[in-house]
């Protein structure tokens, strides 16, 4: 349930009001409006229906959330969301990118890569030290010694650690390194993962699955965020289809679309869904064009020699080069890019 609040409304009613609703058995969370204060209600909205709100002083109306997704839906939080990690938002005017190693190698490699993606605007550092692989034979990551790898890259250069966490045993080590935690695509609907990171307050990336439909999507979101966790970032990644052209088929309109349903910040993977590094800067411009809020983008020193996903991978003269164009395609549509 929505419960709209009457403009004017004092910080005494609304604390009254959250204090009714939680005598109640549900969750409350607020949401300030430029014009209105809007307090959600989650929970068995049963016990609203015979328990109505309505003649609470400073509550205008009462409305139900229709969709399944109650905390991610535009109904529940019209205005967009912006997450913060350090000084950097996600969600505003400006587009983040994420840039870095798809799998930490070596210091020498990571600590690399982060100074060049730095130099050329990259604002967040990206790099997988546990990887879900396909074969169980393939490289799995560096585990632990990839976290205090990536640890080291950020005291050389600053920017914050994105990386993946794919076992709910891992979560607290994952949290004690990164400032961006991801759920990668084949995790989408580990929902005893979901609910851990769920618990925490890193923000999270949230990798689209292979055939996940958008409102699964957002379903799996909600998982994260009933636990307590609002600082979720969905990451389109590319979908399965018929095509073998590309690596997977990245999915452009979940931009419009999502933003319709959600308020929650867009991010789009354009080297996994391309899967050859010719096609990521026209994916990325795309989806720039579009209107997502962050850039997830593989950059190696030597893609020749990377372990893991070298053929999707830029190096660091062509990532220069992308974010150099990156930069007039995002002025385009009124927004800045990465550092530039």
């Amino acid at each position: 349930m929505i419960i709209v609040l009457k403009p004017g409304v004092s910080d005494e009613e609304v604390q009254h009001i959250v204090k009714k609703i939680e005598s109640l058995g549900l969750k409350t969370h607020i949401s300030k409006g430029v014009e209105r204060t809007i307090i959600g209600a989650i929970g068995d909205e049963a016990i609203l229906r015979e328990k109505p709100l309505d003649a609470i002083s400073g509550v205008e109306k009462v409305l139900p959330v229709v969709e399944p997704y109650k905390l991610a839906s535009r109904s529940f939080h019209p205005d967009k969301t912006i997450i913060k990690v350090g000084d950097i938002e996600i969600g505003g005017n400006t587009i983040s990118v994420a840039a870095g190693p798809c799998t930490v190698e070596t210091e020498k490699q990571t600590i690399e890569t982060a100074i060049a993606v730095k130099k050329a605007g990259a604002n967040l550092l990206r790099g997988g030290a546990f990887k879900p692989r396909t074969s169980p034979y393939a490289f799995q990551g560096l585990g632990k010694k990839g976290l205090e790898i990536l640890k080291k890259a950020k005291e050389e250069t600053g920017l914050p650690i994105v990386t993946e966490v794919m076992d709910t045993r891992d979560v607290d080590a994952v949290m004690d390194f990164a400032d961006v935690v991801q759920i990668g695509a084949r995790n989408v609907q580990n929902f005893n993962l979901l609910k851990e990171v769920g618990k925490g307050k890193k923000p999270i990336i949230l990798k689209r699955g292979l055939s996940t439909s958008i409102q699964e999507f957002l379903m799996s979101a909600e998982y994260i965020m009933s636990e307590g966790n609002l600082n979720v970032i969905l990451c389109e990644r590319g979908i399965r289809t018929f095509e073998t052209a590309t690596r997977n088929t990245l999915d452009i309109s979940v931009i419009p679309v999502v933003g319709k349903m959600s308020h929650l910040p867009i991010m789009i993977d354009p080297s996994h869904a391309a899967g050859y590094k010719q096609f990521v800067p026209s994916l990325s411009f795309a989806a720039i064009a579009a209107g997502c809020d962050a850039l997830l983008i593989e950059v190696h020193i030597n893609p020749e020699e990377a372990m893991v996903d070298g053929a999707q991978s830029l190096n660091p003269k062509q990532f220069a080069e992308f974010m150099k164009t990156a930069q007039r395609i995002a002025g385009a549509v009124d927004k800045k890019i990465g550092t530039l």
